[in-house]
């Protein structure tokens, strides 16, 4: 009765079935296709130009995540919403090979019953309505875009970037730069939030957030700007603890031990004082949503606040904040011989 299905059936499971996935990976407006880590403890996502990761820049067997460094073969930087959408594709062509199948042995079974028998039994394929599977939207162009200085692979980020996608290499000097200019424009862009959104509410939400991630970015930029240095240039083999360069004290006294010079060199007391108010405000963002805590109050100094109260960015602290964070780096540059 069913000889077509069981036909179809063997021969899916003889070659397995087989779904052209390219269109689920869309390509933005600028070029660009979205790309997310294998890492499970990382799934950072970021973008590629499609024409470099597509072309030999690119290696089939390798390439790297921005963020973490991960290194996994090319076809394994799928997104979950483009995997999402190849099982749902799948699954849509097997349905309809299989509801083709299911018609076609229905109609053969029907032309073979006697139109004048007693009995005559007929057979109805009834097909639930299919879900239109939708090819994965291209996210907006993201905000920081990242050319290698090694292989010239372009790319792109929101926040900060360590490694180039294609070859691995670290640029932290150059994504450095980049990501402060890109913190300088999202603070530039507040005016046209608030004029953009109608509901106040709302628009100052996203400003406030706006202001939060670019302290967070400055941060995280010169922690990786740091280290990079450090382990480059630096005169002595003692590897320093994770993020140690977030924190202002530690990081200088590595500093005096990798290039003779403290971190005083290059800011005065009062300007250390106020980047190290940053730095710890960076840390309540990260891990305890911005709320005040006894520890904060030790290590920062910041008698502005009680415990329990959360810190407020206004726009000319993220701004004096980067304008510091540069200072100290270009400082840092000369130190470790490297142009700025």
């Amino acid at each position: 009765m069913f000889e077509k299905l069981i036909r179809e059936l063997e021969q899916l499971e003889r070659n397995q079935l087989k779904v052209d996935v390219t269109d689920s990976v869309p390509i933005d407006l600028e070029g660009y296709i979205d790309r997310e880590c294998p890492a499970s403890d990382c799934l950072f996502t970021f973008k590629v130009l499609a024409a470099d990761w597509w072309s030999d820049k690119v290696k089939d067997e390798a390439a790297y995540c921005p963020f973490c460094g991960h290194e996994a073969p090319a076809r394994s930087w799928f997104t979950t919403e483009q995997v999402e959408y190849q099982k749902a594709k799948a699954m849509g062509v097997l349905t309809n090979i299989i509801d083709e199948a299911m018609e076609a042995d229905a109609s053969e079974w029907n032309q073979r019953q006697r139109r004048n028998a007693f009995i005559k039994i007929t057979m109805n394929v009834s097909k639930a309505p299919r879900e239109v599977i939708l090819p994965v939207s291209a996210a907006d162009p993201m905000r920081l875009k990242i050319s290698c200085e090694k292989c010239a692979c372009q790319y792109a980020v929101v926040g900060s970037a360590f490694f180039c996608p294609a070859c691995g290499t670290s640029a932290a000097e150059h994504v450095f730069r980049q990501s402060l200019s890109a913190v300088r424009a999202s603070v530039a862009s507040l005016p046209a939030v608030r004029a953009s959104v109608s509901d106040a509410d709302t628009a100052e939400n996203l400003c406030r957030l706006i202001l939060e991630a670019g302290l967070q970015n400055v941060v995280m930029a010169f922690q990786r700007f740091a280290e990079a240095l450090y382990e480059r240039h630096s005169r002595t083999h003692k590897k320093p603890r994770r993020n140690a360069f977030q924190n202002l004290d530690e990081g200088s006294d590595l500093w005096k031990e990798a290039f003779g010079t403290k971190y005083d060199v290059h800011l005065s007391e009062i300007d250390l004082s106020a980047l190290n108010i940053f730095f710890q405000q960076r840390h309540l963002l990260a891990h305890l949503e911005g709320i005040i805590d006894q520890k904060y109050i030790e290590k920062s100094g910041d008698t502005r606040y009680l415990v329990g109260q959360r810190i407020v960015l206004r726009q000319d602290s993220v701004l004096r904040c980067l304008e510091l964070t540069e200072n100290l780096a270009r400082g840092m540059a000369q130190d470790a011989g490297v142009q700025f």
